[in-house]
């Protein structure tokens, strides 16, 4: 009895200690935040909960874990009394050059209503100071970078978690159609989670059918193109750009979309060709329901070329050919026009780019379900 009774009293003591280590190794993984150290008199409440990275030190009251895109006056209350009805918010890259009809654009969303956003691809900001609107909203300004690439880095989720829908705009929109309150209106009452206003096919550049506006509709879900041009769409098609789609010059996402969508921007891809077609993954459930189209308030698309030059006299047809011809290299020498198919092939690498990386995520992610299976064909 006196031989075993040490190895016993041992194998007792490790089996104790590792299953404190186990339980609460558990405990934090089940859990999924950190635990806040509490001495042993504290309430067993306190042991379980849970605060956000960097706060453990802090008394709960004291902890903000979003903020806006409000400014702020130094001293007294603030000049303009925003609407108590909830917030949305308006991001655009923008140009000196498109002033005057960012102006449009910007005069169709009530500041009470909205907040507002510039970024600035050229640097120039002081240029907009005469517009009546321009003290009152944020400008962001980086020379030549995109709009994806100012939308990953300012509009994370935690701060724009104060409005309900994100407007993410090109500069070269017409909004002579199209009325923000009826919009609103509409894709809250269709449910659609990610959704863009229609663009009039006869005057805009356009490049998929399911986004072209159809005549005597309120919105639309999917698009039917048996004979082309472009991608077959039938009836039961399931996939992007049939159904579960929008294009990226003038996406509208709710809350809870965005918050998806923005981590599936890549910070080295800033064209961000591909995401549209992933974007559906977004829609908070059945994409074929929750993204859609809204006919009844459109826009006009210019297809102004802007990063990278106008492409002197080439025709955006010209630019996409060149752009395929893999001869040309992009230099500080290049020409203007060269220098703008230069970035249009960039953005062919970078959907080459994220298609890969998307086929690299799906195949190492063992956990992970993709909820569309039934649908989706193997690439």
């Amino acid at each position: 009895m006196c031989s075993w009774l040490p190895s016993a009293i041992l194998l007792s003591t490790v089996f104790f200690i590792g299953s404190a280590l186990l339980v609460t190794d558990y405990k934090e993984k089940f859990i999924g935040c950190n635990l806040y150290p509490v001495k042993v008199t504290k309430s067993k409440i306190c042991e379980k909960e849970c605060r956000p990275d960097g706060t453990e030190t802090l008394p709960r009251g004291i902890v903000t874990r979003t903020t806006d895109l409000e400014m702020r006056p130094l001293w007294g209350p603030p000049k303009k009394k925003k609407s108590k009805s909830p917030m949305n918010l308006l991001a655009i890259a923008v140009g000196i050059k498109q002033k005057q009809n960012v102006n449009e654009i910007v005069k169709k969303f009530p500041l009470a209503e909205f907040g507002i956003m510039l970024f600035h691809y050229d640097g120039n900001v002081d240029g907009w100071r005469d517009l009546k609107w321009s003290d009152s909203i944020v400008h962001v300004s980086a020379i030549n970078q995109t709009k994806w690439w100012f939308a990953k880095r300012f509009l994370h989720p935690d701060i724009v978690a104060a409005y309900d829908y994100i407007f993410l705009w090109d500069e070269d929109l017409i909004v002579q159609y199209f009325h923000v309150g009826r919009y609103l209106s509409i894709i809250k009452k269709e449910g659609l989670q990610i959704s863009q206003p229609a663009i009039d096919a006869d005057k805009s550049e356009n490049h998929y059918k399911l986004t072209a506006r159809e005549i005597n509709s309120t919105v639309h879900r999917r698009a039917v193109n048996i004979h082309g041009p472009g991608r077959r769409c039938f009836e039961n098609s399931m996939e992007p750009p049939c159904t579960g789609f929008v294009e990226m010059m003038a996406p509208v996402f709710s809350r809870e979309s965005w918050r998806c969508a923005w981590h599936m921007i890549q910070n080295d891809l800033v064209h961000a060709w591909g995401l549209d077609f992933q974007l559906g993954y977004c829609a908070q459930g059945n994409r074929t329901a929750n993204v859609g189209i809204v006919d009844s308030e459109y826009l006009i698309h210019k297809g102004i070329p802007t990063l990278g030059g106008s492409a002197g006299s080439l025709t955006n047809a010209e630019v996409e050919r060149l752009a395929s011809n893999k001869g040309l290299q992009a230099t500080s020498t290049l020409e203007e026009s060269d220098v703008r198919v230069a970035v249009r092939r960039e953005s062919y690498m970078e959907l080459d780019n994220f298609k890969n990386r998307w086929r690299k995520a799906v195949r190492e992610d063992e956990c992970w379900v993709d909820p569309f299976h039934q649908h989706v064909k193997p690439n």
